[in-house]
């Protein structure tokens, strides 16, 4: 059977290839990723719901119709996990709280239907922040996801255990949700490539669509699903996969405008780039500072485009955010499921939102400060082809905090440490994180890539060029 070790230097692409070809076995891959779970989750904590017997019984039934001369789908035999705010039928989905904490969906996402549909296998649910209200990866119900990089501290999140995942070499790629940079944040924070499409690139249902799940059914306006890996080819593999419109999702976008096979990386971009470090006058750690900066000078040394540094496109909309979120969210619904169960405890977030005395007038301002930030996005971006900024302002800091308190120096509230993540979910542009190097103490840090509306393509040519000259996919953390 493959190692731990083996396992961690194969990417999705090779696996698939591999397991068609018969040179590799669906059943081997799997059940290297199961030991892996075995003997990195009870220090790391990526998974809550462990899917082992599913997984071999899909991966045995695979192995047997390739033999039977089967054609192999794009993704088969890849062990995939699936972030836990993601429905997959007959199998927990506990969105991180005590709410939720013995539900099994009877139907799957749209993204795991294709999934599977591809040959991926699912190995199980990883973990999250309740209900995605936050960056890290604690919750009332599980315990905490730590960081592979020093487990000490938190992973990022919402799609925590999904980063880690990867990171730890379980799986090559994971299913993430980033409402506000909870696929990109976790990223970064882990060394790792992660994608949020254009909004309606990938389809959402029945999660962020059925009514009648309080909690899940929100965040409708901001939500997008989309892969960790370690690589941007696998990240545009399994986009290939789970991206196209889907009736059930009215949000959703035509396809063919993206050719997900991505084209080998060239040295001569020549883009035009903007570059801003600071976003609405919030701190910004020095180190990452320092190491974001030399990543986007990398952009006009290596790869021959433009880069100047600007001023963003607007200012520090948190309140718009905040209010937005809790437009998406069932409040009501969520107030009355919380009551109709004794009242469990809630992360403190959470508890804050459904507290709050929201007003239809705080609504309405917000959804015209949303018009005015996507109207400004859109005029920044007519002049520059990317947008790079640091994907997070500061270095991971300890586990089970809802963020580091201050930075560089200046008290900073739970929200302002990802001043430059949530805006691409107001505008719903396509973003990604990048590795753009680690820190004196060997933590990750990443670089985000904006591109224009529904220029998804640009992103992954930028990542995957960056990547060429600044290849990270070898550097992992010490297990």
């Amino acid at each position: 059977m493959l190692t731990t070790a083996e396992l961690a230097s194969l990417d999705a692409r090779t696996i698939a290839t591999d397991v068609a070809a018969r040179r590799r076995s669906p059943v081997e891959v799997t059940e290297a990723s199961l030991a892996a779970i075995e003997a990195l989750n009870p220090r790391f904590h990526a998974f809550v719901t462990i899917a082992a017997d599913e997984a071999l019984a899909t991966a045995r039934a695979m192995e047997t119709a390739i033999m039977q001369g089967e054609r192999a789908g794009p993704l088969a035999g890849v062990p995939v996990p699936v972030k836990d705010l993601v429905l997959t039928r007959g199998m927990r989905t506990a969105f991180g709280s005590r709410l939720y904490e013995h539900f099994i969906p009877d139907a799957d996402d749209i993204v795991v239907e294709r999934l599977r549909a591809a040959g991926a296998i699912i190995i199980g649910k990883t973990n999250v922040s309740e209900f995605g209200f936050g960056g890290f990866g604690h919750n009332p119900l599980f315990p905490t996801t730590r960081n592979p990089w020093n487990p000490a501290l938190t992973s990022g999140g919402s799609s925590a255990g999904s980063a880690v995942a990867v990171a730890t070499g379980i799986a090559p790629m994971a299913v993430g949700s980033d409402g506000g940079g909870s696929v990109r944040l976790p990223a970064a924070f882990n060394g790792l490539f992660g994608m949020k499409a254009s909004m309606g690139r990938v389809p959402l249902w029945p999660g962020c669509r059925d009514e009648g799940l309080p909690g899940v059914s929100g965040w409708e306006t901001i939500e997008h699903i989309g892969p960790i890996t370690r690589t941007v080819a696998d990240a545009a593999l399994m986009l290939s996969v789970i991206a196209g419109p889907d009736p059930r999702d009215r949000h959703s976008i035509p396809g063919g405008d993206v050719d997900w096979a991505l084209p080998a990386p060239g040295r001569h971009l020549g883009l035009r780039i903007a570059y801003c470090a600071d976003w609405g006058g919030r701190p910004l750690d020095r180190e990452v500072r320092d190491i974001c900066a030399r990543a986007a000078r990398a952009f006009a040394d290596d790869l021959g485009c433009t880069v100047e540094e600007k001023p963003p496109p607007f200012g520090w909309e948190i309140e718009t955010f905040r209010a937005v979120v809790a437009m998406d969210t069932d409040l009501e619904g969520l107030r009355r499921l919380r009551a109709e169960q004794g009242n469990p405890a809630l992360s403190a977030g959470l508890a804050r939102l459904l507290g709050a005395a929201w007003t239809a007038e705080a609504f309405i301002a917000a959804n015209f400060r949303r018009k005015a930030a996507a109207n400004a996005m859109a005029r920044f971006m007519a002049g520059y082809d990317l947008l790079l900024t640091p994907t997070v302002s500061t270095l991971p800091f300890p586990i089970d905090r809802d963020g580091p308190g201050e930075i560089d120096g200046r008290p900073v509230d739970d929200d302002a440490w990802t001043p430059t993540a949530f805006p691409a979910n107001l505008t719903g542009q396509p973003a990604a994180s990048v590795p753009a190097g680690w820190s004196r103490q060997a933590l990750p840090v990443g670089l985000q890539i904006m591109g224009r509306h529904l220029d998804d393509a640009t992103v992954l040519k930028a990542a995957a060029a960056f990547e060429a000259v600044r290849p990270w996919k070898d550097i992992r953390p010490p297990i």
